[in-house]
């Protein structure tokens, strides 16, 4: 009996200021499993990506323009953004 494929989900990930100056690029696109999370979506970005390893360890996140936590279940199709910490005056 043929045993059916993980579900995956398809991610859009947007990267700003030096986040995209370290991976090269402003924009990815994730595959992951059903139910990951944003830390499995960091942890995909660090090691699957040239330049990842260099992201800080928590990392400002959000799932569809909202604050997200670590803990936060992805859909497919979510767009999640990877902020660096912003300073103004």
């Amino acid at each position: 009996m043929a045993t059916a494929a993980p579900a995956t989900l398809t991610l859009r990930v947007l990267l700003f200021a030096s986040y995209a100056d370290l991976l090269g690029r402003h924009e990815l696109e994730a595959s992951l499993p059903e139910g990951a999370t944003v830390a499995d979506l960091l942890n995909w970005t660090r090691t699957s990506n040239p330049g990842g390893s260099r992201l800080p360890e928590r990392p400002l996140v959000a799932v569809n323009q909202r604050h997200a936590r670590l803990d936060t279940v992805l859909k497919s199709g979510d767009e999640v953004a990877l902020l660096p910490p912003m300073a103004g005056g």
